[in-house]
């Protein structure tokens, strides 16, 4: 039996899928990290990258039988090499909200919208900065494309990855050469010794041979996978995430939800306007996406886990976290559908859509409020998505079509608490699959079975549709109509609670 391989490195896990013939998973295995705070960046060091790879991929069976893998990571951020590809500057993860001056600049002069977190931002920036490793940049990438070119010598990037680097033309598949102009006349008075076409990776299509492993990558795993194998483009958590959840068709959509949450919507039609709260990304074919992207999803919500885990060990029970989660969700479903005046801020990070550049998380209530657990979990559950659905309102203003929008990720790994929390919020049906806990590790090792399985002209849609997503089973949720009144009332208080937040970050 043929496999597929699929690796992420999520925000908190790296995970390495591999899917066989059939296109179900048949082995995983991952490897928890975390980002560090250094220097007022956000970021994560290199080396421990490769160690958490090879710590997935020792659960991976039957290595030689994979035929095809692909490399997924987390979106945009700043990586940035000289010409032999020795790191400049500590890795920039999207996290950062550091480049609003660059950022600004750059969505005027593009008449584009171009949010914090994405490359060229953080290239400005460091450019408008005076950074010194700017003189000396050859390289420009992401972490996805990073790990690629080490393990196959290929310095490209899927398209959905190169969409959180610079704005792409969807017509012709690459970077879009009249803003490219923009910014090389933009940066030219700093007399620099690149022009940006040189520096970005190039811009393959899903589908497309992206390389193999070679001796050299195959060392870096640890001899575990054997020289040779064929690749597919880099893709970045989004549009892995949109694959996985067969979202990737103009009218789908798919909300992904972990230690942040984005949602993504293939256009039928264009926006009538730019928004900073939606960036404009592309699916691993090139199509337009909408993103509803924020930096704060189920950080909070596990920190209060934790402190009730703690609770527990008081009275000399330690409960296992799945159980633990899972009673907790479950509990929230007893609670008033506006959660009885308890409100929540979920924000650890800065979150661009609300403009805050950081973090203060909050609990707030009202003297008279029903302060009870299933209220109180309620709300942290509540705040996980209630920044997300600002933006989503937006789309709905500007009539967008959402035909069908499946969840995946951390926040719906309970079954029915977060999906009938998300239909409330976005008012539209939601579906989860079986395979949604895999998430973006197995989008990637389906875009790898894609590369090497398709036939000629036959397209990513039709793969998904008709050999993947046949009989994959899934559950829908409708909106509940009491549940929308109560998250609509509950997201009026919040927008009260933003400023209550802004007070906590100027004086805290």
């Amino acid at each position: 039996m043929n496999t597929y391989l699929g690796i992420e490195l999520g925000s908190t896990r790296i995970k390495a899928v591999a899917i066989g013939d059939d296109h179900r998973p048949v082995s995983s295995g991952d490897y928890t990290w975390a980002s560090n705070f250094k220097d007022g960046i956000w970021t994560y060091e290199l080396d421990e990258a490769w160690r958490g790879i090879n710590s997935a991929l020792k659960s991976i069976e039957n290595c030689v039988s994979i035929k095809a893998m692909g490399i997924s990571a987390m979106m945009h951020g700043y990586l940035a090499f000289d010409k032999d590809w020795n790191l400049l500057v500590p890795f920039r993860t999207w996290q950062n909200t550091v480049t609003a001056v660059a950022a600004t600049e750059l969505t005027n002069v593009f008449g584009f919208n171009i949010p914090q977190r994405w490359s060229i931002a953080h290239l400005y920036q460091a450019v408008l900065n005076g950074e010194e490793h700017v003189n000396r940049i050859a390289h420009i990438t992401t972490l996805a494309g990073y790990v690629h070119y080490r393990l196959t010598g290929v310095n490209a990037v899927g398209v959905g990855e190169a969409s959180g680097i610079f704005p792409i033309d969807s017509e012709n598949l690459c970077y879009d050469q009249i803003m490219v102009e923009k910014f090389n006349a933009l940066i030219s008075k700093y007399h620099l010794p690149w022009k940006l076409e040189d520096v970005l990776p190039s811009v393959l299509v899903a589908g497309e041979k992206a390389g193999s492993l070679t001796e050299s990558g195959a060392k870096l795993l640890g001899g575990m996978l054997p020289v040779g194998i064929s690749f597919a483009p880099p893709e970045g958590d989004a549009g892995t995430g949109m694959v996985a959840t067969n979202a990737v068709a103009p009218g789908t959509g798919n909300v992904s939800a972990g230690t942040s949450i984005f949602s993504m919507v293939v256009l039928e039609n264009p926006l009538k306007n730019i928004y900073e709260e939606i960036d404009m990304v592309t699916t691993p074919t090139g199509k337009p996406v909408a993103m509803v992207h924020c930096n704060n999803c189920t950080n909070d919500s596990n920190a209060w886990a934790s402190i009730l885990k703690e609770t527990a060990g008081l009275f000399g029970t330690e409960p296992a976290d799945g159980d633990l989660y899972r009673k907790l969700y479950e509990k929230s479903l007893e609670g008033d559908p506006d959660c009885g005046g308890v409100l929540v801020c979920n924000y650890m990070a800065g979150e661009g859509i609300t403009h805050f550049d950081t973090g203060r998380p909050l609990v707030v209530r009202t003297p008279d409020a029903r302060f009870t657990l299933a209220n109180f979990f309620r709300a942290t559950l509540y705040s996980t998505m209630a920044t997300l659905k600002l933006g989503m309102d937006i789309l709905a203003k500007e009539n967008v079509c959402i035909h069908s929008l499946t969840g995946h990720g951390g926040l719906f790994k309970t079954p029915v608490v977060g999906q009938k929390y998300m239909a409330a919020a976005c008012n539209a049906p939601v579906t989860c699959m079986e395979t949604a806990g895999e998430g973006g590790a197995y989008g990637m090792a389906l875009l790898a079975a894609y590369t090497a399985k398709k036939a000629d002209n036959e397209t990513l849609e039709d793969y998904l549709n008709k050999k993947v997503f046949t009989d994959i089973s899934k559950t829908s949720l409708h909106p509940n109509e009491a549940d929308v009144k109560g998250f609509q009332a509950y997201i009026e208080k919040y927008r009260q609670l933003l400023k209550v937040e802004q007070a906590a970050t100027d004086n805290i």
